[in-house]
């Protein structure tokens, strides 16, 4: 199935049937990822008297209890309520199911320590006008990323100047592959995180950022359909699939 859509000038074709998932998601037991010194989720039976959530065990149905942080465990979306006393809901300004999106492969910059993606590295690889989302994935990129343990091991984040440098050029979703835009122990300043969102002086609740996903090598640079799906929790942040589907100038046209 294919789907036409127009981005600036030109009108687009995308490729619905070659869809790639960049979600990591949550997995039970100690096989997934995690962050920010929080355990492995648990995905057990219910257990209530003699009942066991289990066909295995011989109940008639598979019933199964789950505790995890959306935060710490797999890819998710993330609203300004991340960080603001009033914790809104991402579900409150859900982002458009169907968003044009510029992936970009980066190598985070060694500075005092840190390895931090910087305004410099984007305005170098993304040519303006930009779209309205933008898809960050840090080198090297192993596999192993999808089931890393990021605690205490100051991941690369991303600059508070370009963080900036996006929201000044219309950028409303943000995706990358790490656990944070910030550094994972910065004393509270969240710079990147408020610089995104516009905090304190111009919010913008209709903003996301979408942190630990995975996009596998085979895909490469370049622009996509992005479709953004959030599972309904009302909450600051909600477990998410972004996907991924190819597009190319439509027939019997130009790139504008």
């Amino acid at each position: 199935m294919k789907a036409q859509f127009t981005f600036g000038k030109t009108s687009w074709e995308a490729d619905l049937s070659r869809g790639v998932d960049i979600s990591i998601p949550v997995r039970g037991g100690d096989r997934g990822v995690r962050c920010w010194g929080v355990d492995f989720p648990r995905i057990e039976p219910h257990s209530a008297g003699s009942f066991t959530g289990s066909v295995e065990a011989g109940a008639p149905v598979n019933f199964k209890d789950i505790a995890f942080n959306p935060h710490a465990h797999g890819t998710h979306t993330e609203c300004l309520g991340h960080i603001t006393e009033a914790a809104e809901s991402v579900l409150e300004y859900p982002p458009d199911p169907w968003v044009v999106a510029t992936l970009v492969s980066l190598t985070p910059e060694e500075q005092a320590g840190d390895r931090l993606i910087t305004r410099a590295q984007l305005q170098a690889v993304l040519l303006e006008p930009l779209p309205e989302a933008i898809i960050l994935r840090t080198l090297p990129n192993p596999e192993s990323k999808k089931f890393k343990q990021y605690s205490h091991t100051n991941p690369p984040y991303l600059e508070a100047r370009a963080a900036s440098w996006l929201r000044a050029n219309g950028v409303l979703h943000l995706l990358l592959d790490l656990p944070s835009v910030d550094r994972e122990e910065d004393g509270g300043k969240l710079s990147a995180h408020k610089a995104f969102w516009g905090l304190p002086e111009d919010p913008r609740p209709q903003a996301t950022i979408t942190e630990l996903i995975y996009v596998p090598a085979g895909v490469t640079d370049g622009m996509y359909l992005l479709n953004m799906q959030l599972a309904a929790f009302e909450n600051d942040a909600s477990p998410s699939r972004p996907i991924l589907f190819p597009i190319a100038v439509a027939a019997g046209q130009d790139e504008g």
